[in-house]
């Protein structure tokens, strides 16, 4: 393995509640709370929809507030070759695409979530519709990526990795295990693993969420990742 696969390991093991990148999805996930607390004294209950989340994810949160704030989270993910995980009294699993949730309705949520996954769908076609699904079934979203130009990308886990030209990227993923990934078999794995780490800048991520409150969150001098919320009016 590679050097950047101990990094990957060490710092941005989410499975880890002793990891760098744990703690920063803690701290950020207060906002969240705040969200929730809100809408369960509006309704006396919340109900979200995390778009491509998984239920290790919400550790971040307490599951003892889950309970009182009688939060229902439904998990939407691609299908796979595995049968969803049963139901139990706080998450639920279905099939879906975070660029076509045609199977709920509008504002069918009080909130929807998306935690770094809008730079994995794609082209810009797809983020913008995946951007108009996340406004469209809840009455607000919750969404966060990383930044473009924080100098360290977080899926390969090397300095300057996604400013390099294409070409550049493909060698290195050929050569070197980076991050999360083992050398690619062939160039055209390398570019499908370009393809689907795609990171949004500030100025894409608000031509896609305008209106929105916008968070920072910095690491040292630079801006790790972006946090929007917006309301469905």
């Amino acid at each position: 393995m590679s050097n950047t696969y101990f990094i990957a390991k060490k710092f941005i093991n989410y499975q880890s509640k002793k990891s760098f990148a744990f703690k920063l999805r803690a701290k950020r996930a207060e906002r969240l709370k705040q969200l929730i607390t809100e809408y369960f004294i509006k309704y006396g209950k919340v109900n979200i929809i995390d778009i491509g989340g998984t239920k290790l994810y919400w550790n971040i949160i307490p599951e003892s507030f889950l309970i009182e704030n009688k939060v229902k989270i439904a998990l939407v993910n691609l299908p796979s070759n595995q049968p969803l995980p049963e139901n139990d009294d706080i998450f639920s699993f279905h099939n879906g695409d975070g660029c076509n949730l045609t199977n709920f309705t509008d504002k069918s949520f009080h909130i929807a979530h998306s935690n770094s996954v809008i730079e994995h769908v794609g082209n810009d076609e797809n983020r913008i519709k995946f951007a108009n699904e996340i406004k469209r079934v809840a009455e607000t979203y919750y969404l966060q990526t990383p930044n473009f130009w924080f100098p360290v990308e977080p899926h390969f886990v090397t300095p300057f990795f996604h400013w390099l030209p294409v070409s550049v990227r493909i060698w290195l993923l050929l050569h070197f295990n980076l991050g999360w990934f083992l050398k690619a078999t062939d160039k055209k794995q390398a570019q499908s693993h370009i393809d689907g780490h795609r990171l949004l800048s500030k100025r894409e991520l608000l031509a896609l969420f305008p209106n929105t409150v916008l968070h920072r969150e910095w690491f040292i001098l630079f801006i790790k990742s972006f946090t929007v919320i917006g309301k469905n009016n």
